[in-house]
């Protein structure tokens, strides 16, 4: 890799959704910290992912970011960490 090359940030999450060609639907889940009470909160994201190895409903798959691919893409799937229960 070159010094002018960043690394894509890379996200992991459940696809919850392919029923888009050659695109999946992934709800990315964190925990964070409430300012005021400290209390810990379930925070979701839900991001569309180019697909070409095809991930199916309930997988969880490694994201990373990359170019505009559409007006609501902008992040490929890297690699299916593990297959939903059939």
């Amino acid at each position: 890799m070159s010094d002018n090359q960043k690394q894509a940030r890379t996200l992991e999450g459940r696809v919850i959704s392919n029923k888009m060609n050659k695109t999946v639907t992934v709800l990315i889940e964190r925990q964070v910290q409430h300012g005021l009470l400290g209390k810990i909160i379930r925070r979701s994201t839900k991001l569309h992912a180019q697909d070409d190895i095809g991930a199916n409903e309930g997988d969880l798959v490694r994201i990373a970011e990359c170019r505009p691919l559409s007006r609501t893409k902008h992040h490929r799937v890297v690699e299916i960490v593990t297959r939903a229960a059939v």
